[in-house]
């Protein structure tokens, strides 16, 4: 066994792998950039190698630098992760001339699946179902469009050398098609340096299998169930879950089955994973191969019980796997959610900054199951333009499906991040919808069809309403009592209130009376009387109580007289008033904001690619104006209305702040 591993990466698939690696007894070195100096990696590794600048091309994705730092440490392996170079084999190549294990599998194998093109023709091979396309270099968009009419729209543009939902495009039609193919291409040369492509049919109300697998160097390949990643946006796994609520046992075998044909095909060994697309009826189609350790590998570790990251560590020193395929358990159901720093109420656009405040729920037991909670990043960390914009994974797991919704729903409540936007809100949203709660008819098109709109927070059933009113009521209670208590008050002491409140909600004012004793509080709003137990104290960020018995928890933002609260994906602003105060609220004149529809605002951070219009142009509604790119994934702005460009404020080559002008039309 290794003594001494070095992880070729960052963020929390560092930290995670530095964690099984101590519980072996294993030493870790960590290799940072400029950016991640004060990085959570750096501080957890036993050693730690500073590798270049900030920018992933001057430092992660640097191999010499890699095994310069291994030389240095004395590091015998290397596990490198997910992304950066877990996927490249002169990696793989280069690690063995210097004498450095690789914790992954043979450079062969990673080259043959790492191009989708060559992967497509071994999976044929092999006897396993490939998706009809055309798999072969694309001379141009008049070469792709011939391709797509003969497989028929609608097809999936994608790059060869692609990943992580980069370098794809969706067209319904030819004009869609010749529109999205240079965007596709300059996408892939900017993410994999390879700007190739190939076409292949897209599979309507498709669903996205994946089948885990290890295998070892002595023959033993196992397949370890599967995983379902069908909620996606943009092509990005937004929630994973394992069991499939979709797959039979049936299906699972032959999955399996052919994912481990594939496998031994290329002389696989390592951890990997075949992904598939499935229609309504349970067929299935190969996508690809990942030679690498999945983002979304904790759920599989949590209905069996493995560490993946051990057994990749064991097989790369040379031992046989410790179990045979018919010790794989299938146990409970799991559920991962991906907490980005990302505005879901601004189209998702990247969030930079500080963590003012990074509070992850508590690991182990909640009110309906097991919590896990995978990072890289703590309070006061920075969320860096230079890499991709993931806080933490957050896993729950329980003995069913419905309750390990309820424990991941009660954990994202209790999971208080401030200083930047992120997704928390959409995850809430994602797991209180009943299509998703019903699993069957979960798609790939689930956020596309449910939120055609954006997301505008998720809505308020009947209970939650009750709870925001009386969590409002109760807090302001809470709030008034203490200022009640400040000495040097005019006339000697606090003014006294009456017992009874106003709550105004989403434009409408509530009654409520609230009666505090020793238990509680007892908030009356029409007929219904809620009982809470809590101790929350003014200043808290966090209302955790017992609502009628039921553990709640919502986040708490006091601002003047208005709260901010936010349950289950819902964020509603409250204000509670004295009924006089709510008699004269009703004649105030409501404040009407800009209008900013004559502006074109850069919606995210970023580099202005081009800019398809100049001062003076006609315009229509959907036409390009510009293109922004964030991340390294390209942003195409349109024209809501009709009208005329009067000035253009940003050039091709630009780096724009969120809303920034980028150019303004005539009234």
């Amino acid at each position: 066994m290794f003594k001494k591993i070095l992880i070729a990466n960052r963020g929390e698939i560092a930290c995670r792998v530095i964690r099984s690696a101590r519980a072996m007894g294993i030493a870790s070195v960590a290799v940072y950039s400029d950016a991640d100096a004060g990085a959570l990696h750096v501080e957890l590794a036993d050693e730690a190698v500073h590798i270049g600048g900030s920018p992933a091309a001057e430092s992660y994705l640097v191999a010499d630098k890699i095994i310069a730092a291994c030389k240095a440490t004395g590091a015998e392996a290397v596990h490198p992760g997910y992304g950066f170079l877990s996927e490249r084999a002169s990696f793989v190549e280069a690690l063995s001339a210097a004498g450095i294990a690789f914790i992954g599998p043979p450079a062969a194998a990673i080259a043959a699946m790492g191009d989708k093109i060559e992967s497509k023709k071994r999976a044929k091979a092999a006897g396993v179902s490939v998706v009809p396309g055309y798999v072969g270099e694309i001379d141009d968009a008049d070469h792709a469009a011939r391709i797509a009419a003969d497989i028929g729209y609608p097809v999936m543009m994608k790059a060869s050398a692609g990943g992580g939902g980069k370098g794809m495009r969706l067209a319904w039609d030819e004009a869609q098609l010749r529109e999205g193919y240079d965007g596709v291409k300059r996408e892939a040369l900017a993410s994999f340096g390879d700007d190739r492509l190939f076409i292949e049919k897209f599979v309507e109300q498709p669903r996205h299998i994946e089948i885990q697998l290890i295998g070892d160097a002595h023959g033993n390949i196992l397949y370890l169930n599967e995983r379902d990643c069908s909620i996606q946006r943009r092509h990005q796994k937004v929630v994973e879950e394992a069991p499939s609520p979709f797959v039979t046992p049936e299906m699972r075998r032959a999955m399996g089955e052919q994912a481990v044909a594939l496998a031994r095909n290329v002389g696989y060994t390592s951890a990997g994973t075949v992904e598939f697309i499935a229609g309504a009826d349970r067929s299935f189609y190969f996508l690809e191969m990942n030679t690498r350790l999945q983002v979304e590998h904790p759920v599989t570790e949590c209905i069996t019980g493995l560490d993946l990251v051990e057994l990749m560590i064991r097989v790369a020193a040379g031992e046989k796997l410790p179990l045979s395929q018919a010790d794989v358990q299938l146990n409970g159901h799991a559920i991962e959610t991906r907490v980005y720093a990302e505005d879901p109420y601004r189209g998702f656009l990247p969030s930079i900054g500080r963590l003012s405040a990074c509070r992850p729920p508590e690991e182990g037991d909640n009110a309906h199951g097991l919590v896990r909670v995978d990072t890289g990043v703590r309070e006061g960390a920075e969320i860096s333009m230079f890499y991709d914009p993931m806080i933490a994974k957050l896993i729950t797991w329980a003995p069913t499906r419905a309750e390990a919704i309820a424990a991941q729903a009660d954990a994202l409540d209790r999971y208080l991040i401030k200083g930047i936007s992120h997704n928390i809100d959409f995850l809430a949203s994602i797991m209180a919808h009943p299509r998703f709660q019903a699993g069957e008819q979960v798609t790939t098109g689930f956020i596309a069809e449910e939120y055609p709109e954006g997301f505008h927070g998720a809505p308020l059933d009947a209970e939650t309403r009750l709870a925001l009113v009386a969590t409002a009521a109760t807090t302001h209670v809470i709030a008034v009592e203490r200022a009640q208590l400040i000495d040097g008050q005019l006339g000697g002491e606090g003014a006294v209130f009456s017992p009874d409140w106003v709550v105004e909600l989403d434009g409408e004012q509530i009654p409520a009376t609230i009666q505090a004793d020793h238990s509680g509080f007892a908030v009356q709003i029409g007929d219904r009387t809620l009982d809470i137990t809590t101790d929350w104290r003014l200043g808290q960020p966090l209302f955790e109580a017992e609502i009628d018995g039921q553990p709640r928890a919502i986040a708490v933002t006091r601002k003047g007289s208005v709260q901010t609260l936010t349950t289950r994906g819902a964020a509603r602003r409250l204000r509670v008033l004295t009924p006089r105060a709510a008699d004269l609220a009703r004649h105030m004149i409501a404040k009407i904001p800009p209008d900013m529809s004559k502006y074109l605002l850069c919606p995210m951070p970023g580099l202005v690619v081009s800019v398809a219009v100049k001062e003076g142009d006609s315009i229509e509604a959907g036409q390009v104006l510009a293109t922004v790119e964030a991340m390294k994934m390209e942003n195409i702005l349109r024209a809501e209305k009709s009208g005329t460009v009067a000035k253009v404020n940003a050039k091709p080559g630009d780096s724009l702040a969120v809303d920034a002008i980028i150019m303004e039309f005539a009234a």
